[in-house]
């Protein structure tokens, strides 16, 4: 009942017409023409070109983003490893292979800024008056002889017998 409706045709069906088909000499030789050069018409080469960019241009999106978290997840793996090595070495109290603690350079970061702040006081000429004050006759000599230069050698000969008098009473000082 309908079974035999339902099983597929295993046969080719072929219908003949009676009525002949006709096809045009130029027709023939378009097609013929278009099997032979085997080239695509600029409209269909356009639409698979702009196809293949949209392609391109999806997958380097997605790349570039795949990148971007592997950069982050790198970083985060790095940063954690540095993390967990500090934490290791001031648990230890030593440095390894001479990379310290970030205890030992904050440390080292409050001598060297002793060490600037004694230096700028070293360098006030607050104690020297005579050293500030033939600097600055050599400064305004130089700017009213600007050409001339050579005019100021007696402000330099003074600047410079101050500077050893300086000297000399500081090292004095210090024994």
């Amino acid at each position: 009942m309908g079974a035999s409706q339902s099983t597929p045709d295993k046969g080719a069906k072929v219908f003949h017409s009676e009525t002949p088909i006709e096809v045009s000499p130029d027709v023939v030789n378009n097609l013929s023409a278009r099997l032979a050069s085997q080239e695509t018409i600029p409209e269909r080469q356009f639409g698979v070109d702009s196809r293949i960019q949209e392609r391109i241009q999806h997958e380097l999106t997605a790349l570039r983003a795949e990148e971007e978290t592997v950069q982050l997840e790198i970083y985060r793996a790095l940063e954690k490893e540095n993390l967990d090595r500090e934490m290791g070495m001031v648990e230890d109290g030593s440095t390894h292979g001479g990379l310290k603690t970030g205890v030992a350079l904050i440390g080292d970061l409050e001598e060297i800024r002793e060490k600037v702040a004694r230096f700028h006081a070293r360098r006030q000429l607050d104690a020297f008056p005579s050293v500030k004050e033939t600097g600055e006759a050599i400064a305004s000599c130089y700017k009213m002889n600007v050409t001339t230069t050579l005019e100021c050698w007696r402000e330099v000969a003074r600047f410079k017998a101050a500077v050893v008098d300086a000297e000399t009473r500081y090292l004095a000082s210090l024994r």
